[in-house]
């Protein structure tokens, strides 16, 4: 694929393959690493994705390269670092805090339904598992939400 082409696709979807790596990861110079792989990986690749389909695959790609990123022995052994959001609103505060705070398959069924857009199918195929699947891990989800949001509301 010629230069123009790949800096269209970088120029499109390089916020969202950001997104989702940093949902998973929660380390924003982890998910510029799996953002700069992910497209290094597409220049190398000897098929491109169909025509229409470059998202998905890109979205696929990343959620594979970031499970290997957290098997990864040196990653499961160091803590996470405070980074500051700039979140104006308490309420986007809080809600950011509730969502990072989920485990991490029900925290990127979220955000690939939420932040991306994706329809419950899509999320299946983007993540290799079952419609029903993405189904109850967001049902779970939610409900942790409305447990932890509602608890918040209780204490201020």
């Amino acid at each position: 694929m010629e230069k123009r082409t790949l800096a269209e696709l970088f120029q499109r979807h390089a916020d969202d393959v950001f997104r989702l790596a940093y949902s998973y990861l929660g380390r924003r110079a982890d998910a510029e690493d799996i953002c700069q792989s992910v497209f290094l990986k597409l220049v190398e690749s000897r098929k491109w994705p169909d025509e229409g389909k470059e998202k998905s695959w890109l979205l696929t790609c990343t959620a594979n390269a970031c499970k290997s990123h957290l098997r990864n022995f040196w990653n499961r052994n160091v803590g996470p670092l405070d980074e500051a959001l700039p979140f104006q609103d308490k309420e986007d505060r809080e809600l950011h805090r509730a969502v990072t705070a989920l485990p991490i398959k029900y925290r990127v069924v979220i955000h690939l339904y939420y932040f991306e857009g994706y329809d419950q199918g899509e999320i299946s195929a983007i993540l290799h598992i079952s419609r029903t699947a993405v189904q109850t891990r967001m049902s779970r989800a939610r409900a942790m939400l409305r447990k932890e949001l509602s608890e918040d509301e209780v204490t201020i």
